[in-house]
């Protein structure tokens, strides 16, 4: 099979990484890729937004099968583009059509599915400016902390947790007036809830459902959780907490209505479905949907998936999944994040990375690299993921962060504590 990857980060190199494993492979590329990819794959110099480029890629490169990573194209409508063409219908797209990824590209369509389909979350209320006072008054029935969303997609920093209530209001009009731009036009306002988070991952081929290892990212970019939100600092998989008893709560309570709803909805879904949870006392409520993998998530989760993972594709292109047997490895996987500093805010980029080759019983997955001059330099925030296998939680992070140490460029920083809340 002819692949095609679609986006540049750490999840699209861990994709490249399993893909490439297959004896069911002849060609991958990924597009754009980044220095990692280019190692496993050819990187194409193609913008996952400009499906007319992607198209003519395809057509010429008699591409099977497009994997798309990251969330914008399919907001956009990639798999409607393929769907309504002639000649690129039969090619195979993995990723939800437009009117399903609504549940990532906007909260208030996400809350009224779930309000729909009876699937638990928070109480909350959308606000535009036509109805600010509202939002005003729901904000004072709540207790603090108050949560405030963007409702459109705004690079993973679209969401605020305010203490004071003052303070809730003011931002509520200043996200209304254009702090994230169009994403925060309208605003959902939720009530906090209190717990600890996990990332449940399904993958559905529209009819049937498997569910993928569960995950724990650490967002904030200090250590104990603080500081400003990033993409992601690190993550930890399997999560100990989410028991069978748990996970069958999840899947009876959540995962079958969200498969359900879709059907009922009408709104194809084909790809995967990362639901965001927070574990309440000993109950599941539904934080947020995103309609692809999570990153840093899968590059702990996709290391634990010990099937071919083409022939997982293909099955999901074939609405086969349900005959598939999917096997996971026991074991741990840690993730640990180098960033630049000044992330998630203004940070510099073309610094040379050394020691990569230094690495041993670890997987080095890039996110935001490229090659220069036969160097490899940063090229995003986030910049290497380095991920690890072991016996326990505390022997996987313990190869992740002595790795972590080896490789080096100017201004590296990542957390030291990833995992600390489930030790």
């Amino acid at each position: 099979m002819k692949v095609l990857v679609l986006g540049s980060g750490g999840r699209e190199h861990a994709f490249a990484w399993k893909i490439a494993q297959s004896s069911k492979l002849e060609k991958l590329f990924v597009a754009p890729g980044n220095a990692g990819t280019e190692e496993l794959a050819e990187n194409v110099n193609i913008n996952p937004n400009d499906f007319e480029k992607v198209k003519t890629f395809v057509l010429e490169n008699g591409i099977n099968m497009v994997i798309v990573g990251p969330e914008d194209p399919l907001v956009n409508g990639i798999h409607d583009f393929f769907l309504n063409d002639e000649n690129l219908k039969h090619i195979a797209v993995i990723g939800p059509e437009k009117a399903a990824a609504q549940m990532e590209g906007s909260k208030d369509f996400a809350k009224d599915f779930m309000a729909r389909h009876k699937i638990p979350t928070a109480q909350y209320k959308s606000i535009t400016s036509e109805n600010l006072e509202e939002g005003y008054q729901f904000l004072e029935s709540l207790k603090a902390p108050y949560v405030l969303k963007a409702d459109g997609l705004a690079a993973g920093k679209g969401v605020l947790i305010i203490e004071d209530l003052n303070e809730a209001k003011n931002s509520l009009e200043e996200m209304i007036g254009g702090m994230f731009g169009s994403a925060s036009a309208t605003v959902v306002i939720e009530e906090f809830l209190s717990g600890i988070e996990l990332s449940v991952f399904v993958l559905t081929d529209g009819e049937s459902y498997k569910v993928l290892a569960e995950a724990k990212d650490y967002k904030r970019i200090g250590e104990g959780d603080t500081g400003l939100n990033t993409g992601g600092m690190g993550a930890i998989s399997p999560v100990h907490f989410a028991n069978e008893e748990f996970m069958s709560k999840v899947e009876e309570r959540i995962i079958k209505p969200t498969i359900d709803g879709f059907q009922k909805d009408k709104t194809p879904f084909v790809g995967f479905v990362f639901i965001g949870l927070m574990k309440v006392g000993n109950d599941p409520f539904v934080i947020e949907y995103n309609v692809r993998m999570g990153d840093p998530e899968t590059e702990v989760v996709l290391p634990r998936i010990k099937s071919d993972f083409l022939e997982l594709m293909v099955s999901v292109a074939d609405k086969k999944l349900d005959q598939f047997e999917l096997e996971l490895d026991n074991r741990t996987v840690s993730t640990v994040m180098l960033v630049s500093d000044g992330y998630p805010e203004a940070y510099a980029k073309g610094k040379t990375i050394t020691g990569i080759d230094q690495v041993s019983d670890s997987i080095v997955f890039h996110a935001g690299t490229t090659g220069k001059n036969n160097e490899v330099v940063t090229n995003g925030g986030r910049v290497i993921a380095v991920s690890s296998y072991g016996d326990n939680l505390e022997n996987a992070l313990t190869k992740s962060f002595s790795n972590a140490e080896k490789i080096q460029f100017e201004g590296k920083y990542y957390r030291k504590d990833i995992g600390f809340d489930l030790k």
